[in-house]
């Protein structure tokens, strides 16, 4: 089973320890060994699943919407994308080079063109910018891909 992951980044330590359960409770609902995570490895979310699926034996995959997406990328996350990077299966490139909405959504757009599922931090609200948990869920959906949304009851985010 392949299954890919977005979500909200930037959400409480509360809402952190409440998704990282439910990507437990998936994670074993697939039969971890056998399934393959892909993500686009930014902090949160991406990165908590990507996490949950090795933790349980499982393999992961790492889309780069663009070649610069790692500077994007707030610093002290840096050490947890190399080391999730360094133990990715495979790695999926857009080609594009610049980081930004743009890329952010053609990560995305790839990142479901390879999965069998879609899981989805989202707390059902339409996106912020351009390439948002929203544009995903929508996009997975024109392509007939299942999305699961995780959103823990009564979270919110900033």
């Amino acid at each position: 089973m392949r299954v890919g992951i977005t979500g909200h980044r930037g959400l409480s330590d509360e809402v952190e320890r409440q998704v990282r359960a439910l990507f437990t409770e998936a994670v074993a609902s697939y039969g971890a060994t056998d399934l393959v995570g892909v993500s686009c490895i930014a902090d949160g979310p991406d990165t908590w699943f990507a996490q949950t699926v090795l933790d349980h034996g499982g393999q992961i995959e790492v889309v780069l919407p663009a070649e610069q997406y790692r500077a994007d990328l707030p610093d002290w996350h840096h050490p947890t994308y190399d080391e999730l990077l360094r133990r990715a299966v495979k790695i999926h490139r857009t080609g594009l080079d610049t980081s930004g909405s743009h890329a952010h959504m053609a990560g995305s757009e790839l990142l479901v063109d390879q999965v069998d599922e879609l899981l989805a931090v989202w707390d059902g609200q339409p996106a912020r910018g351009h390439g948002g948990t929203a544009d995903v869920v929508t996009y997975a959906r024109h392509k007939g891909v299942p999305v699961r949304v995780l959103w823990p009851e009564g979270a919110t985010r900033d």
